[in-house]
């Protein structure tokens, strides 16, 4: 018997109110947990990213510190080789000095002997020329007293002769005259006599008097001719004090190369793991929340969730927007 209460069409339609809240509330649970699914991926996105961040700034800083590495190593070989090279040339300087020290010390040596052999050849010239000015002097000294000689041996010749010439005067006179003519004759001839004896002895103290003039200035020359020798002669070497030994500036002081320090690298900033999932969860339990609602939220014989009564009590579930869900809860009990 047909029920006349039954409503055909109201069924139909709470049926097929059902199955497209069934869909609906489907499709939002797959979408909630394909929100959940796509957190979780963002997550690992996020954590491999970090991953090859660490493995990157690890890189870095092994090739910071190798670098650093090198960069010490080098520098200690430079300052080596800076240090072996001014040892080099300091060695090189040492033995350049010891040599141009040496070759100096020969030659002030040289110059000292070649001063000593110019002096004994100076003083072995003015001796000659003293020598020479002395036996000068003698041979003058010489010719003035012969001719000093000659002329006396002269002048007593001449007086010779003329006594004799006077003794026969007075005999012709004695013998041709007699009485006063006679002595007259005798007086006049020893008048003669005597004046011609006076001149001849003013002549020959004259001609001493200028032989010893010659002589004494044969003296005055030979002096000076001696002393323009002497001051002619070197003065006698005197040798040099010893060249002092070659010195050199103080050793360098070096200063060990400073360690070089890794370069500072940046360290990555990493993203977020927990803020994905926390999206993912906050998104896909929005979704997953409004699915629930969709399906519970039909005409059922059943109490509907959040009613008063039934078996859920005074529990009142509140469902936010399709970014997250609020549980809003009034628990009276089971």
């Amino acid at each position: 018997m047909i029920n006349k209460n039954y409503d055909l069409l109201g069924e139909q339609l709470a049926e097929s109110g059902l199955e497209m809240n069934i869909v609906i509330g489907a499709g939002a649970i797959i979408s909630g947990v394909s929100a959940i699914a796509g957190g979780l991926f963002g997550a690992k996105q996020a954590s491999d990213s970090n991953k090859a961040a660490d493995k990157a700034y690890e890189e870095q800083k092994e090739a910071a510190e190798e670098a650093a590495k090198k960069t010490t190593k080098y520098n200690k070989k430079v300052h080596k080789v800076d240090i072996k090279n001014y040892q080099n040339n300091r060695a090189f300087e040492r033995e350049t000095l010891t040599r141009k020290w040496k070759y100096d010390t020969e030659i002030q040596d040289y110059q000292f002997l070649q001063a000593v052999k110019q002096y004994g050849k100076s003083v072995e010239n003015t001796n000659d020329q003293l020598t020479y000015n002395s036996i000068a002097a003698m041979q003058a000294s010489e010719a003035e007293n012969n001719a000093l000689n000659d002329l006396r041996v002269e002048d007593a010749f001449s007086r010779q002769g003329m006594l004799v010439d006077q003794l026969q005067s007075t005999g012709k006179a004695a013998l041709g005259q007699a009485g006063n003519s006679r002595a007259k004759a005798l007086q006049s001839s020893i008048a003669a006599l005597g004046r011609n004896a006076a001149i001849m002895d003013a002549s020959l103290s004259s001609s001493v008097e200028q032989t010893q003039r010659n002589l004494q200035q044969i003296g005055l020359q030979r002096y000076a001719a001696d002393l323009q020798a002497k001051a002619s002669m070197m003065i006698e070497p005197q040798k040099l004090p010893d060249i002092p030994l070659p010195l050199q500036a103080p050793e360098r002081i070096f200063i060990e190369p400073m360690e070089v320090l890794p370069q500072a690298i940046q360290a990555p900033v990493k993203q977020s793991t927990f803020a994905p999932i926390m999206s993912g969860l906050i998104s896909g339990a929005g979704q997953i929340g409004m699915g629930i609602a969709g399906q519970m939220n039909y005409q059922s014989p059943l109490p509907r969730i959040g009613s008063t009564g039934g078996s859920f009590g005074g529990t009142n579930l509140g469902i936010g927007s399709s970014s997250g869900f609020n549980l809003n809860a009034n628990y009276g009990g089971f």
